[in-house]
This record gives C-alpha cells, structure tokens and sequence, in this order.
C-alpha cells in the first residue's frame, strides 16, 4: 500500500485549535495548582495567598447576607466558554462563579460546565493581573456572562463590567477600596468595600 492510502482527508485532519485543547484536557497539573486556556494560551496558575481568599470570602460573605435573591457560589468551577472568533475554547476557572439558588446550576455539572445561568463571575488578581484585568474579561464577554466583577488588589480596586457585548463589556462601574459599589439585578445591593481595605 502506498503512503497516500494511510493519510488523513485533509477534513478529517485535526485543526491546531483541536490539538491545543486535546492537549490542554490531558494535563495534569500538581495539586493545588490550576491550569486554564485563555485566548489560545496554556497557564498555570499556583496556588493563592491568604489575601486573595480573604477577598474572596468577604464577596461571599455580603452577597449571602444581602443579595435579594438567592445565590449559590462555587469557588474555582471550570467553564467551558465557546464563543467562537478569536479563542472558540476557551475553559476558564474564575475565582468564584454565582448563581441564582433555584437554578441549581452546579448540581451534577461536569468540570467544564457551559456558563447559561450564571450571574456574576469573580476575579481576584493575583500572580498573572494582566490575565485576570483583560483576557478572563474578554472571554466572559464572548461568553455572555452577564456581570463580571475584578478585585484588583494591586490597585486597590474593584470593576465592575456589565453588558457584554462581543468581546468587551459596555458599561464599567469603579469603586476604591473603600467606597461602595452597586450590584444590579438579581443581587441589588450595594457592596461595602471597608473590609478590603
């Protein structure tokens, strides 16, 4: 048999998008650590401080106590992001992901759940804050999500972006540590900033 029998149709043959994610879900990463695809990048990530869930628990904390509807919260839950364009897999760990109670959302979820239903994504910066300032929220807005909020720790900080359109966000709502910060629907609450100071 000649060579030519053995190959592929070129329609069958894996695309380099297909290999990098085949490449990226047989990974094993050391406990601890998570890795991500963002935007066509493999990146690992350590493990966080104690300041980046201290952060994080204080979210938790207010949005149990005072949002207006009923949220579940899952920290670091894989999504699966297709949203064609630029990066069409992208699979990405926010630092916490909420959800309306009712939905139910991460019952029985897989790893790498698709994002319909969730409210709000969080990120906290921590050893990559370029990552977590621009590419995570353009992936969040590719996606749909509808309410992304960044604890930028560096800059003392926290963004709000809404209305995702495309691969950008169209409003953006700041807020110094400090000073508070108006969650929209479903939560409608303000959120008290002091404790991250």
């Amino acid at each position: 048999m000649s060579a030519m029998a053995h190959e592929r149709p070129a329609q069958d043959a894996p695309t380099q998008d297909d290999i990098l994610l085949d490449g990226f879900l047989g990974l094993h990463t050391p406990e601890g650590f998570r890795a991500e695809l963002i935007e066509g990048e493999i990146v690992v990530a350590p493990p966080t401080d104690g300041d980046h869930e201290d952060c994080i628990g204080l979210l938790i904390d207010q949005v149990a106590l005072r949002s207006t509807v009923k949220m579940q919260v899952a920290g670091y839950k894989g999504l699966r992001l297709v949203s064609g364009g630029l990066c069409p897999r992208n699979h990405v760990i926010p630092d916490a992901t909420f959800a309306p109670m009712e939905l139910r959302l991460f019952r029985g979820a897989p790893p790498w759940m698709e994002p319909a239903g969730v409210a709000l994504v969080v990120e906290v910066t921590s050893s990559r804050p370029a990552q977590d300032r621009v590419a995570k929220r353009h992936c969040y807005a590719r996606a749909g999500i509808p309410l992304h909020l960044l604890v930028d720790r560096e800059r003392s900080l926290l963004s709000l972006f809404a209305g995702p359109l495309r691969d950008e966000y169209t409003e953006v709502h700041h807020a110094p540590f400090g000073h508070p910060l108006a969650l929209p629907a479903p939560f409608d609450f303000e959120l008290d900033t002091k404790p991250f100071l």
